[in-house]
């Protein structure tokens, strides 16, 4: 006999060939059919619980980011990283064994995959995918406010500040001198970070160690025509220019806390793919 029909969107329960039943589901209800009996039974849909940790992240964000050109007072910035530091991956509708695969079960070739969760002029809220050996390249947030948070897996991060950010006396100067920053690795689950739009590591560059997912808050998020678009930038140690050669005042302190940043034309491997967001929706 066959009892109900097999799974939409799901894989299928095969049973032997001897007679015995395939099982499942369509939509919500359940057909029980035997010989020439036909039963439907209603089968009620659990409602899923409001999801509280991403509803008060939007409320906050929506009260704390005011547009482009400000920046969050000390207790804004404490309030959203308070509700960042308690978020858990289920809280965006992950799950903690996130992998990624091919439809033939062999894994992808590594890409950075992101999923925008709300986006307005003030602010964004976005998820980025990174396979183990995924890269996002050396890149800025020009006039922004960035509060990071891993929620799964584990990613090493190099960031910069410019040592003079307030030097624009030769724009065609490709190479600027930067000072280290942070150069960690991140392990989940761990406290959040929040860059600025001139200190706390506003270049970055990002490397995943295993399979991991962070969540960003941008505020305000890019935007090309308001001139906050992405610049990207090549690494070169200390020590392989001179003040002079540049034309860069001099700092004071160990060489090993500056590097030399060039900018350049956008990586081949800085391209990412976007996704729908699928996970638990925000009430505006």
């Amino acid at each position: 006999m066959r009892i109900g029909a097999t799974l939409v969107g799901g894989n299928h329960n095969h049973m032997s060939s001897n007679g015995d039943s395939k099982v499942g589901f369509v939509s919500n209800s359940r057909v029980i059919r035997k010989k020439r009996f036909i039963r439907r039974v209603k089968v009620k849909r659990r409602s899923l619980p409001l999801p509280m940790a991403l509803q008060e992240l939007y409320e906050a964000c929506r009260d704390i980011f005011k547009g482009p050109g400000t920046v969050p007072f000390p207790e804004e910035v404490q309030r959203l990283s308070r509700i960042l530091d308690n978020m858990k991956p289920e809280d965006v509708g992950l799950s903690k064994d996130l992998q990624f695969r091919t439809r033939n079960g062999v894994e992808a070739i590594p890409r950075v995959i992101n999923t925008t969760i709300y986006k307005c002029n003030n602010f964004s809220i976005c998820i980025f995918f990174l396979p183990s050996g995924g890269v996002i390249p050396l890149h800025n947030h020009p006039g922004m406010t960035v509060f990071s948070k891993l929620l799964l897996g584990s990613m090493h991060i190099k960031s910069y500040d410019w040592v003079d950010p307030t030097d624009s006396s030769d724009a065609s100067r490709r190479v600027r001198l930067a000072t280290v920053k942070a150069d960690d690795v991140l392990v989940a689950p761990c406290d959040s970070s929040v860059l600025y739009p001139t200190t706390g590591g506003n270049i970055h560059a990002i490397k995943a160690l295993t399979t991991c997912a962070f969540l960003d808050v941008l505020g305000p998020p890019y935007a090309e025509e308001d001139g906050r678009d992405c610049s990207y930038y090549k690494e070169h140690p200390y020590t392989a220019f001179s003040n002079a050669e540049i034309g860069q005042t001099g700092v004071e302190g160990s060489g090993e806390s500056y590097g030399w940043l060039e900018e350049i034309d956008v990586p081949e491997d800085s391209h990412m793919v976007g996704t729908e967001y699928l996970g638990p929706q925000i009430i505006e």
